[in-house]
Formats: C-alpha cells, sequence, structure tokens
C-alpha cells in the first residue's frame, strides 16, 4: 500500500506505479487474475520485469496498492473526509465502500478468488486509516485507542458491506449503508462517549 501511504513520491516513481497499476486494470478486464504473470504487466506497461520488481514483490502487491488507490480515489472524488465525530461522514465511507463492492467486476466469480484476501485487504486499509486520522483528532474517552476503534469499525463496515454483495436481490447501497450505520454506530458511540450507548426505552 505504499503508493497510498508515502506522503512524496518522486514523480518518476508515481508515474511507473500508475502505469504498472493501469496495466493490470486492463489484464483484468481480458483474463483472470490466476492467469496473469508479472510479465504480461511488465509488458502492458510498457517495463521490464526489473523494473516492476523495483516497486512491487509481486502481483498481489501490485493488485492490493491498485485496489487501494482507486477506493481512495473514489472517496476524494465525492469529497469524503472524516473528523472523527460527524455521522454523515462515517455514512458516506460507508456508502463507498459499498458502491465499489458493487462496482468490482466479477467479485464473486470462483477463478477471481486469489483476489479477495488482496481486496478485502486494500479496501480496509483505506477505511481504517482514515477512521484512526480522524479519531485521533477526538480521542475516545474511555481509554480505547483510536487504532483499536478504527481497526474495529473498519472490519465491521466491510464485512457487512461483502455480506450485503453477495445477498441475492440484495436492496440499493443507500439501504445497507443505513443499516450498517445501524450496527456500527453504537461502537463508535460507545468509545467515544465513554460509556456503553443505552437503547431507547420502550413505550406502550
Amino acid at each position: 500500500m505504499q503508493d497510498i501511504y508515502t506522503e512524496t513520491i518522486d514523480p518518476r516513481i508515481k508515474r511507473t506505479r500508475l502505469l504498472l497499476q493501469q496495466a493490470l486494470g486492463k489484464l483484468l478486464s481480458e483474463k483472470d487474475f490466476d492467469r496473469i504473470s508479472v510479465q504480461d504487466i511488465a509488458e502492458a506497461a510498457t517495463v521490464n520485469r526489473a523494473t516492476f520488481y523495483d516497486h512491487y514483490p509481486d502481483k498481489f502487491a501490485l493488485l492490493e496498492c491498485m485496489v487501494g488507490q482507486r477506493f481512495a480515489d473514489l472517496l476524494a472524488k465525492r469529497g469524503v473526509t472524516f473528523d472523527g465525530g460527524c455521522g454523515s461522514a462515517l455514512r458516506a465511507i460507508v456508502l463507498g465502500v459499498c458502491d465499489y463492492l458493487a462496482a468490482m467486476p466479477r467479485l464473486e466469480c470462483e477463478r477471481q478468488i486469489q483476489m479477495e484476501p488482496h481486496l478485502e485487504a486494500a479496501v480496509i486499509a483505506v477505511i481504517r486509516r482514515m477512521l484512526s486520522e480522524g479519531i485521533e483528532r477526538h480521542p475516545p474517552s474511555n481509554g480505547v485507542s483510536a487504532s483499536i476503534l478504527a481497526a474495529t469499525l473498519s472490519w465491521a463496515i466491510f464485512g457487512a458491506a461483502k455480506e450485503w454483495i453477495r445477498t441475492p436481490d440484495r436492496s440499493s447501497s443507500d439501504v445497507i449503508a443505513d443499516q450498517i450505520m445501524a450496527l456500527v454506530t453504537p461502537i463508535f458511540l460507545a468509545a467515544t462517549s465513554g460509556a456503553p450507548s443505552q437503547s431507547q426505552p420502550h413505550r406502550d
């Protein structure tokens, strides 16, 4: 995930990484991931194999960076930011995850099974970093670390969205985003308020 988390990158390095990511994206539209080799990617990017390995240890690392960068770009285009205290911003992240997964081609294809853990790791890393940076601005008052809260929320959000994407005749992303928010908001509030959230009393 160095593409996303490196603050300053030489323009030539950034250009080469972009070429490699674009090459992999193009190849994925033509054949399954398990049939794509490093040589295929290098040739499509018009670089040699040695250049590929200067930037990524293998095609799996490239895949994670490509997915993570595309997801981060989606959130950036939507103007999504999180300062640690805005529920609407948290919902925007949830909706972004749902929309991104829904747009992924052939996500459920068995032959693409190699991709799944890397896709999962890349998206969760982007969510976790965004949440962690926001939460650190308003640290939990009950002693829970920002990193633990961000990890808990990011896994919960992705896990729910992943289950939704596999559901036949699934609801719209707006509907599932509201449902996921109903699940994760109590976790967020329990940590940030310093006490477990209380359910509303029953009224006859």
